[in-house]
């Protein structure tokens, strides 16, 4: 169910990997008359129907075909966008994944690909609204990291490792950005419906739709919450995982069923 723009939630909305997944689900979430809705995607077809039904719901709805690797790309959209009407909250939510398969290890290229995408692309969707919204002293910046986060998955090391980073950014960006005025969230959901989890051939447990995702994280935001874990069951597991002494959590972590080693985007 929308939310309601009157109660002070973001009336101007930039959301990167918006044509499938989370991304989607936070664009149809947030659509609703006075809300103005800038979407991101690298496929056309898929991109403009999440636009078009964000429209019918009443948004002012724009999308825009780029990839968050393009930094020159980016900064020029963003900067041209916020410009013409302040972005008050920005969600780079643009990811890829990839497992080793059978394969026994990833390429150099599937390991810098997902970096490039998953690192370099939510630094740049944030670094270039970071110093306008601090001169504002307001705006609200979620960056998308994930419950493989927390520890090293061996069936995945490039798109775990490049969660942790995406991570730590963000919870130390919020402490350097609290007395500006500007506030961070770090998302880290677990298995979520989505092209991404679609590639997966294995259990994933407490696998959820991407609506309910996407209302647990819309909540979070308006809470101002700098840690948006979930679903906790997942969310516990994992922290105890990444406690563990090494010998012992990759013992148990190794028994977990690889995941294919093909990228795949939300």
């Amino acid at each position: 169910m929308p939310i309601n723009p009157a109660n002070n939630s973001p009336q101007t909305i930039f959301i990167t990997g918006a044509s499938s997944g989370i991304g989607e689900a936070l664009a149809l979430f947030y659509a609703a008359p006075g809300v103005t809705l800038y979407l991101t995607g690298r496929n056309a077809e898929r991109l403009r129907a999440v636009t078009d039904l964000c429209g019918q719901q009443g948004a002012r709805a724009e999308s825009f075909l780029i990839d968050v690797t393009d930094r020159a790309g980016m900064e020029r959209l963003l900067l041209r966008l916020d410009a013409a009407m302040p972005i008050d909250l920005v969600i780079a939510n643009a990811g890829i994944s990839g497992g080793t398969g059978a394969i026994g290890g990833e390429s150099a290229d599937q390991v810098r690909e997902i970096f490039a995408t998953n690192v370099d692309g939510v630094f740049n969707t944030v670094l270039p609204l970071m110093p306008v919204m601090t001169t504002r002293g307001c705006g609200q910046i979620a960056v998308m990291s994930s419950l493989a986060a927390f520890t090293g998955w061996p069936g995945a090391p490039a798109y775990s490792a490049s969660k942790a980073a995406v991570r730590i950014f963000g919870e130390a960006l919020r402490g350097s950005l609290r007395q500006s005025g500007v506030k961070v969230s770090v998302v880290c959901p677990g298995f979520i419906e989505s092209r991404m989890t679609a590639a997966n051939e294995f259990r994933m447990p407490l696998f959820m739709p991407a609506n309910r995702a996407a209302a647990i994280i819309a909540r979070g935001l308006a809470n101002d919450r700098g840690r948006i874990a979930f679903p906790w069951p997942t969310y516990l597991m994992s922290g105890l995982i990444g406690m563990m002494p090494l010998a012992l959590s990759s013992k148990i972590l190794t028994k977990l069923p690889q995941k294919a080693a093909i990228v795949q985007d939300k």
